[in-house]
């Protein structure tokens, strides 16, 4: 079965944005947008992570990073205007968003799940996915290709008992992708995936499954091929698609550069 490999310069002249970009997936996934070319916006609540992934992508590329932080938990219209602003004036485009930033919240039954917490994990994974995206729509309209890639879960599609806030904001990002994409398709210019990492060994899976030992999963980089593909030119034209890191060799078939 032939595996995905993206040429050097996939994403050359690029500008993406990746929430959630100070470690794990996010992290994984803007070093490797800026190694094939793009611009990376890093977004994310910890300078400090921030700071180490900006040191990194300016060590190995010459791509032009900018760091962003900001806790999506108190997003709004303002803010999300001003990135928007932002990044027009600092690269005059934006070709991409990886909406990867995520919050777990509690492991309760609804009955006893805190509204605060509800509220907060809905905020994080659905309502600033919506209020940065479209902030952002009119300069990803400008591109020829843009891609949006939002991140989903297995309790996205199947609720399990105590997943509480996380899986039905999970849902409601499929949602999301599903209406926007269809928003989306007649100009053709920008398309809308959602993709499901599955278990990796990050710092949310541990906090899932704190008895879980980390060594039997997959990490974050092993992840990357599909992130790629999603969010360069070889996917052009497939739009409104559920993505899962473990059926990727499946996909890959059908891939113009495979």
């Amino acid at each position: 079965m032939t595996v995905y490999s993206p040429p050097s310069d996939l994403l050359a002249e690029r500008c993406v944005l990746v929430t959630g970009a100070g470690d794990g997936i996010g992290r994984a996934a803007a070093l490797a947008y800026a190694r094939h070319g793009a611009n990376v916006v890093l977004l994310g609540r910890t300078r400090a992570k921030l700071e180490a992934v900006f040191d990194h992508i300016a060590k190995e590329t010459k791509t032009r990073p900018t760091i962003v932080p900001a806790d999506l938990q108190h997003l709004g219209e303002d803010s999300a205007s001003a990135l928007r602003e932002g990044i027009e004036r600092d690269y005059g485009r934006l070709d991409g968003i990886l909406h990867n930033a995520s919050l777990l919240g509690p492991r309760n039954p609804v009955e006893h799940y805190p509204a605060t917490d509800w509220h907060a994990v809905m905020q994080v994974n659905v309502n600033a996915a919506f209020l940065l995206t479209r902030a952002l729509l009119p300069l990803l309209n400008q591109s020829q290709d843009a891609s949006v890639i939002l991140t989903s879960s297995g309790v996205g599609r199947r609720g399990r008992a105590y997943w509480g806030a996380y899986a039905v904001a999970k849902f409601a990002t499929e949602g999301l992708m599903e209406v926007l994409a269809d928003e989306c398709a007649h100009a053709g210019r920008v398309r809308v995936n959602s993709l499901n990492p599955g278990g990796t060994r990050t710092a949310m899976r541990a906090a899932a499954y704190p008895t879980e030992d980390p060594a039997t999963l997959p990490i974050a980089e092993s992840h990357m091929p599909l992130y790629l593909y999603l969010m360069g030119p070889d996917s052009k034209g497939v739009t409104g698609q559920r993505f899962d890191a473990k059926a990727w060799q499946v996909v890959t078939r059908a891939c113009p550069s495979a």
